[in-house]
């Protein structure tokens, strides 16, 4: 994959990886076109509005494009146990997806596409599922892998781990919303903490998307992308207070836990072996940037 003078498609380009991904990209050399549901105005990419449920306008714009490879990110990510979420994440992350697919294999387009850690993993005998947004997820790998196998898309699923670092928007997550709490003198409101889950630094995780799109040997597979190891949540809440100087005890249990937690690490072999990828940001200097980064946030 020469990427000088490429053309690539980022579905989610707007998110937390997507315009991660989008820099990264333009840094090799791609021309690179971002897709996002609202308008955007920044010259990060060429942008396009565009909702992947509708089947016509995901054909149309992948059509416009003629990308050489899409990056599809674009998804409800929700973890909510909550039946408010069945139809958005059905929707937004199954029904787009194969929106996306139908029409990447309508161009011959390469994709690469965002999966999780959360959804099952058949081949390791896991079928516990903890959330609609697992499930989603699941199903999404599942007619990637269905596009490859019966009409030979040239296709990847990266199982992403639990991303982390600077410039999520999303506040709402654990690492943002306790580092903003910290910039600003207030106490969080916090769980046990004691459920571990596997956390990659975002420019990490970008990295893996571009050797994804560059190896022959990734096409049809499904790879896990993370560290491999559980931290516990207690443990990173912890660290980031002592980041940060502060002397405060973190405030833990006085927030219930959410209920069907699963602790699912990535198996990073394959990934090694056939991308040539490892997760190399130490979690203490991810963690020390994001703090900065929202240090110097607005």
């Amino acid at each position: 994959m020469r990427w000088d003078g490429s053309r690539v498609l980022v579905t989610g380009a707007a998110g937390f990886i997507g315009s991660r991904l989008c820099l990264r990209l333009a840094s090799l050399g791609a021309r690179v076109h971002g897709v996002s549901r609202r308008e955007i105005a920044d010259d990060t990419c060429v942008w396009h509005t565009a909702d992947l449920t509708d089947a016509d306008r995901a054909l149309e714009l992948v059509r416009s494009v003629r990308p050489d490879v899409v990056f599809h990110l674009a998804a409800e990510v929700d973890g909510s146990r909550g039946t408010e979420t069945l139809m958005p994440t059905l929707t937004n992350t199954v029904v787009g997806s194969v929106n996306l697919l139908n029409a990447a294999h309508d161009l011959g387009a390469r994709v690469v596409m965002a999966g999780s850690v959360e959804e099952a993993r058949p081949e390791l005998g896991e079928t516990l599922t903890s959330s609609p947004y697992a499930v989603a997820r699941w199903a999404a790998t599942g007619y990637a892998r269905l596009f490859h196998q019966l009409w030979s898309l040239p296709v990847t699923v990266l199982r992403i781990a639990m991303v982390y670092g600077p410039g999520q928007p999303d506040t709402t997550k654990i690492v943002p919303y306790v580092a903003v709490c910290l910039l600003r003198g207030e106490e969080p409101s916090l769980t046990a903490g004691k459920r571990r889950m596997d956390w990659v630094y975002v420019d990490d995780v970008t990295e893996a998307f571009v050797l994804a799109a560059e190896k022959d040997d990734a096409v049809g597979r499904v790879f896990d992308i993370g560290t491999g190891e559980g931290v516990a949540v207690r443990d990173i809440v912890t660290r980031l207070y002592e980041l940060a100087g502060s002397t405060a005890t973190p405030p833990f249990g006085t927030r219930p836990e959410r209920v069907m937690d699963v602790e699912r690490f990535a198996h990073v072999e394959e990934a090694a072996e056939v991308l040539g990828w490892r997760a190399t940001t130490p979690l203490d200097e991810g963690l020390r940037r994001t703090l900065e980064w929202y240090g110097r946030r607005p």
